[in-house]
Formats: structure tokens, sequence, C-alpha cells
């Protein structure tokens, strides 16, 4: 009997170790996750800029920073997949379009080698290095790069594709050229050239001539529906109407593109994204005869950073809420950008009779030279010939910062928020903004219904600034 109690003794002192040795592991993982979520919030300062102690200890709490957690889940993707690159390489597939067929000498129609190529690519178990050789021009009809497929695939175009421009090879889609549909894990870079030949589309589009009808043009390069995707080193130049778009992707890294087209030519937006989340543009030169970027309804966690831009209309956000739809943006950060010579700097485009929001929008050390609206949200927004009808409703838009703002202005108005009289911008900051003249000029501002949550160091400022 003794000796079942020794026993019992024994069993109890052995619980209570455990018990205290497992709340004191629980107390110390507890802290530990507090010092990471600590951590987690100073990179976030340091990544995006922001500094908590410059801006009213309240501002921040209007700021929805809950999905900023969606870059964590990017940058962790983005690290697996540089590892896939770097393990599928071993045992890389080549496959190059040449042996399929193509000629590659500007004037011989190769659509059909590409498509043949691709399918053998996209069945491949093995990652797969698809090539398209430098010093030659490939001829191309309409293509749809078509997923899903079973591996890893970086196509290496080196070479030049240039678009048909004979309008009959676009009847059954006016709206695409060159469309990758459903890829994951897909690398495009290169340092060949994409050219959309769009000179044709230009002359027949209703905004060079007046007297012909409004008319969809193709898009140079659609990814559509794609995740894990890297378009890098390329060179895009001359598109029918928008250059590249970004449709419902997911974990994308842009990186080194180069974008071209004349100053005149129609609705050739330089990278637009729509409905596409997680997306990161770096290091990206853009001249084209419309937004250098565009970022519509659907878009969030977009950054793009180190951006050059002009001749072309700025960086948009919009036009959101056309036709009485309900738009969302949120998420948005631009920084380090160089802007020369556009017809608007910073926008937010938004239409009268929309709902929704755009939220949460950061610009960054931005530089302007000779724009001629440098600083612009414009929620009477009307792209068209007649003019639009008064509506009560509107997009909101809030929480919108500027920071280390400044250059020249091209037109005495460096600063215009046109915010609806229902919906009046809300959260608008603004801190070291500095805004002139091109020859040293003073600039102005115009403000109406806006309500400003911080004023630091601006000029030209609205009345209600002082």
């Amino acid at each position: 009997m003794a000796h079942l109690r020794n026993l019992f003794v024994l069993f109890t002192i052995f619980m209570l170790i455990i018990s205290f040795s497992s709340c004191s592991s629980i107390k110390f993982q507890s802290e530990e996750i507090l010092r990471e979520a600590q951590d987690h919030n100073m990179n976030l300062e340091r990544e995006f800029g922001y500094d908590f102690q410059a801006y009213p200890s309240n501002y921040f709490n209007t700021i929805d920073l809950e999905n900023n957690n969606n870059f964590d889940d990017q940058i962790s993707r983005f690290n697996r997949f540089k590892n896939l690159e770097k393990d599928e390489a071993v045992g890389v597939t080549t496959i190059n379009v040449d042996s399929f067929g193509a000629k590659g000498d500007g004037n011989t129609d190769d659509t059909n080698a590409f498509q043949k190529a691709w399918k053998v690519v996209c069945l491949s178990s093995a990652a797969v290095n698809f090539v398209v050789p430098q010093n030659k021009k490939y001829l191309l009809k309409q293509i749809k790069f078509s997923g899903p497929c079973k591996s890893f695939i970086s196509m290496q175009i080196s070479g030049t594709l240039l678009a048909s421009d004979k309008t009959s090879d676009y009847s059954k889609d006016s709206r695409h050229w060159l469309q990758f549909n459903n890829v994951r894990n897909l690398v495009v870079e290169g340092e060949g050239v994409i050219n959309g030949n769009g000179k044709i589309w230009w002359q027949n589009s209703c905004k060079i001539n007046k007297k012909l009808p409004c008319k969809h043009a193709p898009t140079a390069l659609t990814f559509y529906n794609c995740n894990n995707l890297k378009v890098r080193e390329l060179k895009i130049e001359n598109a029918q109407q928008m250059h590249v778009s970004f449709e419902r992707c997911s974990g994308v890294e842009v990186t080194k593109l180069v974008v071209s087209a004349p100053e005149n030519s129609p609705n050739t937006d330089g990278i637009h994204i729509t409905n596409t989340k997680n997306i990161t543009i770096s290091s990206c030169s853009i001249g084209t005869g419309d937004d250098c970027i565009s970022i519509e309804s659907g878009s969030r966690n977009v950054q793009a950073k180190d951006i050059t831009c002009g001749p072309g209309h700025g960086i948009s956000i919009g036009s959101l809420g056309d036709g009485n739809s309900e738009a969302h943006v949120s998420n948005i950060f631009v920084y380090g950008a160089k802007l020369t010579g556009t017809t608007n700097g910073l926008r937010i485009k938004t239409w009268q009779g929309g709902s929704g929001s755009a939220n949460n929008i950061k610009f960054q050390n931005v530089v302007m030279n000779g724009v001629k609206t440098p600083i612009i949200i414009d929620q009477n927004y009307c792209d068209q010939d007649s003019p639009c009808k008064e509506q009560d409703s509107a997009v909101q838009v809030k929480n919108v910062i500027y920071l280390n703002i400044k250059g020249t202005s091209a037109t005495n108005e460096a600063i215009n928020f046109d915010c609806s009289k229902n919906f009046p911008c809300q959260g608008i900051l603004l801190q070291n903004v500095n805004l002139v003249g091109e020859n040293g000029e003073t600039s102005k501002a115009v403000c109406n219904h806006v309500n400003f949550v911080n004023i630091s160091a601006v000029s030209p400022k609205c009345p209600q600034m002082n």
C-alpha cells in the first residue's frame, strides 16, 4: 500500500512539472509571437514608408491595414516560386519554336508553329524553357496560350514577335492579340520585342477620326487568371490598344519592362491592372499615348516602385464606377516615380453614379517635370462627347496620402481635388508637397468637397488648408 502511495505522489509531482513547463512554454511562445508582430509592423513601416509619429495619432486607425498581411503571403509565394525556378532549372527541357516550323522571317505566318510548340510545352511534366530565338522576327495572328499546364514554364523571348496588321485576322476576337489564360508558375522574359504593329488601329480610332465609330482594338499582351507569374526585361511597343494587361491574376512580379508608343496613339495604356491582387511593378520605363499605369476595379495590394513615366496620361487609379457600376480598389502604393511631360501626374478618376470605394492609397517620393496637373482627384470624370448628367451617388475616395511630391507643373493648376458633394473625399493627407510652375511661377490648388486630415509643408495650398 505504501508503495502505491509513493507511486501516486511521484505521478502527481511529474504532472505538476509538465503543467508548469507547458504554461511557461505558452508564455514564452506568446511573448515570441508578440515580438514577431512588433517586428512585422516595423517592417511594414520600413517597406511602405509610414511614419506613425508624423501623423495624427488617430489617423491610421481609420486605415484598414488588415489586408497588408497579403503582402506577406505574396513574399512567401514568390520565395517558393524562386526556389521552384532554381530546382526545376536543373532538369529543364528546352523547346525551340523553330523546331515546329517557325520561319522568323517577318513575312511568314508563324502562328501555327507557336500553337504547336505551346501544346507540347503545356503537356510536359518536366519544367520547360520555351525559346523564341534572337535575331528573328515572327509574324503572328491571335494566339491564346491556355492552361492549366503540368509544370513550370519559362518563355524566353529573345527575338521579335510582330502582330499581323490585317484587321480581318482579329474578327473572332477584337480584344486580344497574345493571351496567356489560366497558367500557373509562368515566367515570360527576355531581351526581345513584342510589337503590336498598331498604326493601322490608331488611324481607324474614333479618337483620331471623329467620323469613325468607336470600336475595340486588341491588347498586345494579356494575362488572364494567371497565378505565380513573372514578366520581366521585355520591350513592348506600338500596341494596337493597351500594351500589357493583368486580369484576375494573383501573385505577379513585373520587372524592368520598357513600354513605348507615340504620344498621339489612342488608348495605349502601358500596364493595365484589373481584378488583380498582390502585384508588384518595379523598375519600368513607360511612355505611351494614355496612362502609364492604370489600376481598375477589383485590384488590391498593388505596389509600383521606381517607375519612369512619360509621355502619357500619368499613373491613374480608375476610371471607376462607369455605367453606374460598383467598384473597389484598395491598398495601392506608388513610390519612387518620375513623371515627365504627362497630361496628369497622380490621378484618381471616378464617374458620377457609381458606388464602392477607392481606399488606402499612398503616393510617395514622386518627382514631376512639366506635368500639366501633377495631383488630381476627379470624381466627375466624363470621357464622352456629350455632357454627363449629374447624379447623386459616387465611388467613395478615402484615406489617400501624398508624401514627398515635388517638381514642376506645366499649367498654373498643380493640385485639383474635384470631389463629389454627396460623397466628399475623406482622409486626404499631404506632407512635403512642393509643386511650382515651370519657370518658377506660382501654381495654385483647387479643392472642392475634400476633407483633409493633415497638411504639412504643402505648396500650393487651397484656402481651406490654411
